[in-house]
């Protein structure tokens, strides 16, 4: 096959393995430089055979005095083209604790995840993946990091999915085919800046390794495949870790009795599974060096970042670290509130749940937290109880409990997230109720 053709046919490999519907829209990430280029180009010849509906995207990091240069070249070509173009213009945080590289990809990737698109396209070829898999090693990545780039990331958790047609292609094949097809690209001033990490891992690492072995770039980009696999058999582990354990929240004494590396394997997975970064080695050591030595009744609330693990008596569970709830949301008959990060469903029932009666005779009703020397009836036949013995009962512990929502009628507390409906205002036998379900992020609070 031609040259031109086998570049088009690799990308379209990673097409057809993506589940691209006929009318996918797919954005291009669109720099100006020669990567993106070709990439722009071969996506504009392979959209007649998949259907997609192509568009593009550029980012002004305002880094270079040519940048505006940049995005003037993208939209010629996108106008010449007849593919419409967004040009997005974004701050970059210099004093990044990880350098200006972390926080000008940072800043992209965020103005692109906000394109109204099924996929976003990438130009990464397999030199990148080579230098990239090194990069991670030499901070000590895991076997997930070392997994490096994928051709295909699916959407996941409302953001658009990720696709990578040139993986697979050498820079210098890319260059090739530019050339044969007389395309003009811009250059970016700062790839030759060895000061930046990446850069010299390119100019200075990676030569020496070819140097050493000649075919060390797709030799390293295979590693990557073999460490993607291997992430993947421990994904399936993790996976049926989690049933074994009882599935969320986690049965404390199963996960105890697991080895400890299953153990971070478990945790590490469920994290990701919430889009969730990987804590630090230490970190996660520490997590689960508490879990192993406390007894194990006692309650426990470890950080892991953005998410806490949690252990209250038999169970173990994440959830994120909450911000505050707010002081008071009206309902006024939706079908779902909101409640911090978490939310509250209303569903319409029979014969359960808050009478419909009350709440359309009641003046106010609103979810809100519970107040000082709140009591409940749960039962006609029992007294009112205190908050905090509900709670124990309920198996809530207690930094959850100031977060739980309370549906007020009148002033009066009709139910209470992870408890139940009060007595006085709970539905007779086939009378049309309301029943509010409480819904924490995470999803695996045992409220």
């Amino acid at each position: 096959m031609h040259a031109d053709g086998a570049l088009v046919e690799a990308a379209g490999e990673v097409l057809a393995a993506a589940p691209l519907g006929a009318h996918s829209r797919i954005c291009c990430a669109l720099s100006g430089g020669v990567d993106s280029l070709v990439l722009f180009e071969v996506l504009r010849r392979l959209q007649p055979r998949f259907g997609y509906r192509l568009a593009a995207a550029h980012v002004d990091h305002g880094l270079s005095p040519h940048a505006g240069d940049w995005a003037d070249a993208c939209a010629r070509r996108c106008a010449a083209a007849g593919i419409p173009l967004q040009v997005f213009r974004v701050g970059v945080d210099r004093d990044h604790p990880h350098g200006l590289e972390a926080a000008a990809r940072s800043a992209r990737y965020g103005a692109l995840e906000r394109v109204a698109c099924d996929w976003l396209v990438f130009g990464h070829h397999q030199d990148d993946q080579a230098e990239t898999l090194l990069f991670r090693l030499l901070r000590g990545t895991g076997v997930r990091g070392a997994a490096a780039m994928r051709p295909v990331v699916v959407a996941a958790a409302g953001a658009p999915g990720r696709l990578r047609p040139l993986l697979a292609v050498r820079r210098e094949q890319i260059l090739d085919w530019a050339r044969r097809n007389a395309l003009d690209w811009v250059e970016d001033e700062s790839n030759d800046e060895t000061r930046f990490t990446r850069n010299a891992i390119r100019h200075r690492l990676v030569p020496v390794a070819e140097a050493l072995f000649p075919a060390a770039v797709p030799v390293l980009a295979r590693a990557a495949d073999h460490f993607a696999e291997a992430d993947a058999l421990l994904g399936e582990l993790a996976a049926g870790d989690v049933a074994a354990c009882g599935g969320e929240p986690l049965d404390r004494a199963r996960l105890r009795a697991l080895s400890p590396a299953r153990q971070a394997n478990l945790l590490r997975w469920l994290l990701q599974q919430r889009g969730a970064p990987t804590p630090s080695r230490a970190r996660l050591d520490d997590v689960l060096q508490q879990l192993r030595d406390c007894p194990p009744a006692q309650a426990l609330r470890l950080s892991l970042g953005a998410w806490v693990c949690c252990a209250y008596r038999d169970a173990l569970w994440l959830e994120p670290a909450i911000a505050a709830v707010p002081e008071r949301c009206v309902w006024q008959g939706e079908a779902v509130l909101p409640w911090g990060a978490d939310e509250v469903c209303f569903v319409g029932v029979t014969g359960e749940g808050v009478s419909r009666v009350r709440l359309a005779r009641a003046a106010a009703v609103y979810l809100a937290p519970r107040v000082a020397g709140m009591r409940l009836r749960l039962s006609p036949a029992r007294p009112r109880r205190e908050f905090r013995k509900l709670c124990q009962e309920a198996a809530i512990p207690e930094w959850v409990r100031d977060r739980l929502p309370v549906l007020w009628v009148d002033a009066e507390p009709a139910w209470v997230g992870g408890i139940g409906v009060a007595a006085e205002f709970a539905c007779a036998p086939g009378e049309a109720g309301v029943l509010p379900c409480w819904r924490p992020a995470g999803g695996s609070s045992p409220g």
